[in-house]
């Protein structure tokens, strides 16, 4: 009886931690298991920098949503960002997206700075005033070189 005791508890110790284990990765991976709820809004820049899935989209340093992908534009090509923003986020169609990095050498995020339009942009509109990436390299290859006056 007292065997059979022991190994009841090892058992639930081991399901309390594989489920603790589990539960750990979904919250610091910052995955979603049944999906996220927003509506896509999509922009095109000239270049991303390095922008990935999963980067955060901000509206004065508050998180509005994340890119969803980042594709391109076999007609123009551009670079087509896909953003999911939060339901509760409305936003106007002259706003401006633009890629920042957090840091000087930090990950890239998307930057939404609000316009003054009442008229907002839709479930699957399109963001048409941009502004890419800042590439640190070719600055400093210009500096270097003397192209900057």
């Amino acid at each position: 009886m007292k065997k059979l005791d022991t190994e009841i508890l090892v058992g639930v110790f081991l399901v309390l931690g594989f489920a603790s284990i589990a539960y750990l990765s979904v919250k610091l991976g910052n995955l979603s298991i049944f999906g996220e709820e927003g509506y896509v809004v999509t922009a095109d820049f000239n270049k991303t920098g390095g922008l990935k899935k999963g980067a955060l989209i901000e509206i004065a340093g508050v998180e509005i949503g994340k890119v969803k992908a980042v594709s391109l534009d076999k007609d123009t090509y551009q670079a087509r960002v896909a953003m999911l923003i939060k339901p509760t986020v409305k936003i106007q169609e002259d706003a401006i997206a633009s890629v920042k990095t957090k840091g000087l050498l930090g990950e890239k995020y998307v930057q939404i700075s609000p316009g003054g339009s009442s008229t907002l942009v839709s479930s699957g509109g399109k963001l048409r005033e941009t502004e890419s990436a800042v590439d640190i390299e070719e600055l400093i290859s210009k500096y270097a070189f003397g192209e900057v006056k």
